[in-house]
């Protein structure tokens, strides 16, 4: 990953934007996507496209959302804390003692979550795990009124937390779920114009909305552009960290390239040419298994219509849906080289049948 390039994830990460208030991330997302000279749209629920190729046979659909898990401002007291429901998959411990932004309908401002101390606890309260009922936001307003100056319910929090570099590289931050989806898609789609590896084929990335609450946005973008085939890029749980049962998830340590899913709403067909892709190319990549529900965008953009050819491919993440998750650049870049070279091997007598 260049430079360039780690700005523009950095950028994307950092940009504050939970399901159903995706805008600023979506705008970063949409300035690097122009830079890059594709044609770009957004529709009404606020999906962005970025397409390459416009005209060319098969359609392509590269999907990766744009929301993050956050929280949702529900009161306001007349000491000025802010309480808040989650929007997606918390583990409420995770949230204890955090540093949070919080989108007020006037601005941006910083706060901290907060609980009972420990030492005004009573001995069984200190056993018990913490409810998201039992914590509040303080931005540090001295009253209600003020913090209502700034914030209302319905105004929404996310995690604030830099995107850090640990050893070998590997990126730590909130929002990689699945904001690293969302850059892979494009990187992968401006690659292969760039290196003229369309094959034909049109390329439409898309940065999609609401995953995390229901896969809304894949829903309505699959919808609108009837691909012929689509991939959605997504994060799986890396098994390479204690307690993890790698027989029940399978061995899938960071490094080990993507995740291609096998089972209920991937497509064979399509799966299986990125087998052959990655193995023509020599990209390292594991098998993870889906016998139901893949709970990725796959999942809503494949039932579309008369149903649309989708596979999922997946970053090994660590410590999902914290707020400090861990992905290795190396798989980062397999995922983005496998799929530029998926895309390459297309042209317009390309079908896609199990």
């Amino acid at each position: 990953m260049n430079e360039p390039e780690k700005d523009f994830l950095r950028a994307l990460l950092t940009a504050p934007g939970t399901s159903g208030f995706e805008t600023k991330p979506a705008d970063v997302w949409a300035e690097q996507a122009l830079s890059y000279g594709a044609d770009v749209k957004r529709d009404a629920y606020g999906n962005v496209y970025a397409t390459f190729g416009m005209g060319g046979k098969p359609r392509v659909m590269l999907a990766g959302h744009l929301d993050e898990i956050g929280l949702l401002v529900t009161y306001i007291d007349k000491e000025g804390y802010l309480y808040f429901k989650g929007v997606g998959g918390w583990d409420s411990q995770q949230l204890v003692g955090q540093r949070v932004r919080v989108v007020g309908y006037k601005g941006e401002l910083l706060g901290v979550i907060g609980k009972k101390p420990i030492h005004l606890m009573e001995s069984e309260e200190r056993s018990k795990v913490s409810k998201i009922e039992s914590l509040w936001i303080d931005i540090g307003a001295k009253s209600g009124d003020e913090a209502k100056e700034h914030v209302r319910a319905g105004d929404f929090a996310v995690i604030e937390q830099p995107t850090l570099e640990l050893l070998n590289g590997r990126l730590v931050g909130k929002a990689i779920d699945n904001r690293i989806g969302a850059f892979i898609v494009l990187e992968a789609a401006r690659r292969a114009a760039a290196e003229k590896q369309q094959g034909g084929a049109e390329v439409v990335a898309v940065g999609t909305v609401q995953e995390e609450i229901g896969g809304i946005g894949a829903y309505i973008a699959s919808h609108t552009l009837r691909p012929d085939a689509a991939i959605a890029v997504d994060v799986t749980h890396a098994t390479d960290v204690p307690t993890v049962d790698i027989k029940r998830e399978g061995e899938k340590p960071l490094g080990s390239g993507p995740e291609l899913t096998v089972g209920s709403y991937a497509h064979r067909g399509v799966t299986a040419r990125l087998i052959e892709s990655a193995e023509a190319e020599g990209v390292p990549f594991t098998i993870g298994t889906s016998p139901a529900h893949t709970y990725t965008d796959a999942d809503d953009i494949a039932k579309n219509r008369s149903g649309v050819p989708t596979a999922v491919v997946s970053v090994p993440n660590r410590y999902m849906h914290s707020p400090n998750e861990m992905v290795d650049p190396e798989d980062v870049e397999n995922v983005i080289k496998l799929i530029a070279a998926f895309i390459g091997k297309l042209d317009s007598s390309t079908t896609f049948s199990q």
